[in-house]
């Protein structure tokens, strides 16, 4: 296929020998696979955020470090530093995330450097070769429903361990191939310690798991994986060989009626924004 402008510079350096398809046209970034070496991988494009529709950015990037003042006051300017600064800062975060929690047993494509906001990744591949698909596209028996959900608390755990939150988990951000889930897609990635809404943002991770998995296997409906572990992360009690129930007795006396709200709205916008994902795989099919 034609060379997009965006991958000649990687042509250019040799990084790059030749653009074989493009895999998908989402709302934060492009993706292509493309040929390096002997090997297959894949290259994400990230989008200019003016043609980014990633909702409350500014959301998830509380908490991220910026290198010193000089930076903070041109970002908090909007200036076209700062601007520029805050795409590298949206960029290196992915890069960042999946490095960490690679080093933190979760599994991850394994990443080949960011260049001039392209990222060159694994791709993600079944037994024979395809891509592998996402979690959203497959059919599971009740049995492997409940073994990947397993499997998922735990990597969630280890990313709350490595103190990052997904921030936009669902079943249209991990793929699954012959050894199970893979979680991809995290420019996003939330500060666990740092971020004010970082415990709406992982209950909605893990809830969403419980939601997918739960179609197959609906006895996972009625678990608090959510609650339980952060309860021990709030207390610094959660480690990477906590062993969890998916049990957690609430012993509040009074609902917070703000944060009760605050997730129905948060709940209701992930379903929005699932069902425009839907319709966006059906338009590209």
């Amino acid at each position: 296929m034609k060379i997009p402008k965006r991958l000649q510079p990687l042509v250019d350096d040799g990084l790059i020998d030749d653009v074989l398809s493009r895999l998908m046209s989402g709302k934060e970034a492009d993706v292509f696979v493309v040929q390096c070496g002997d090997h297959i991988r894949c290259a994400k494009v990230y989008k200019e955020a003016s043609k980014r529709s990633f909702k409350k950015a500014a959301q998830y990037q509380e908490g991220r470090k910026v290198r010193g003042g000089r930076q903070a006051r041109a970002m908090g300017k909007r200036s076209s530093y700062g601007r520029q600064l805050e795409e590298e800062i949206w960029q290196n975060a992915e890069v960042d995330a999946l490095s960490r929690l690679a080093s933190a047993g979760v599994r991850v494509p394994d990443t080949y450097g960011c260049i001039d906001g392209v990222l060159l990744m694994e791709l993600v591949c079944d037994d024979s070769g395809d891509v592998a698909p996402q979690l959203g596209n497959v059919a599971l028996s009740e049995e492997e429903a409940i073994r990947q959900h397993s499997l998922m608390m735990h990597y969630i755990k280890l990313m709350l361990c490595a103190g990052i939150i997904h921030g936009d988990l669902s079943e249209f951000n991990v793929l699954v191939d012959s050894k199970g889930p893979v979680i991809i897609d995290l420019p996003q990635a939330v500060n666990a310690a740092a971020n004010n809404s970082a415990e709406a943002m992982f209950a909605r991770d893990v809830n969403n798991m419980r939601r997918y998995y739960g179609e197959y296997a609906p006895a996972l409906l009625q678990t608090q994986y959510a609650k339980e572990m952060w309860a021990l992360f709030s207390e610094a009690n959660l480690t990477a060989n906590s062993t969890l129930t998916g049990e957690f007795e609430d012993n509040s006396e009074a609902a917070d009626v703000d944060a009760i709200l605050e997730e129905i709205e948060a709940a209701r916008e992930e379903e929005l924004e699932r069902l425009d994902r839907i319709r966006d795989v059906d338009e590209d099919a």
